[in-house]
């Protein structure tokens, strides 16, 4: 299963040569990322838990310029004890744009230091992965 959410490239978003900037689309994977949250009722809820990125990582397949519609996949490639490694796959016109990846991981706030995810947070990403 994965969760889509569309999205229209904005001219701030791009650079002189016209094509979206290279940290931008970063910022609409992390739109998605909390539509995513929203959407299996686990906005980061979790007051005790930090979730820092620990990796992120972007291919660009094919030029994405302002105004495009683009339309965003989430999906979840692996669940581990502490850490959701999301998984985007970036479309317009249904052909692949971009493809990206961020490592969250499951940090106590008071410690520091990783803490295991949230049962109930793991049953709501568990449909969602290996999808991509």
């Amino acid at each position: 299963m994965v969760f889509r959410w569309t999205i229209r490239i904005l001219f701030i978003d791009t650079d002189a040569s016209g094509r979206i900037h290279y940290t931008s689309l970063f910022r609409y994977f992390e739109a998605a990322e909390i539509e995513f949250f929203r959407h299996i009722d686990s906005a980061h809820q979790y007051s005790e838990l930090g979730f820092p990125r620990v990796h992120v990582e972007c291919d660009y397949r094919s030029a994405i310029r302002c105004d495009d519609v683009l339309v965003i996949e989430v999906s979840v490639g692996r669940l581990g004890n502490a850490s959701i490694d999301l998984r985007f796959l970036v479309l317009k016109d249904e052909v692949e744009v971009a493809r990206g990846k961020v490592v969250i991981a499951g940090m106590d706030r008071s410690t520091q230091r990783a803490r295991p995810l949230p049962d109930v947070l793991r049953e709501r990403l568990e449909p969602y992965v290996a999808a991509i």
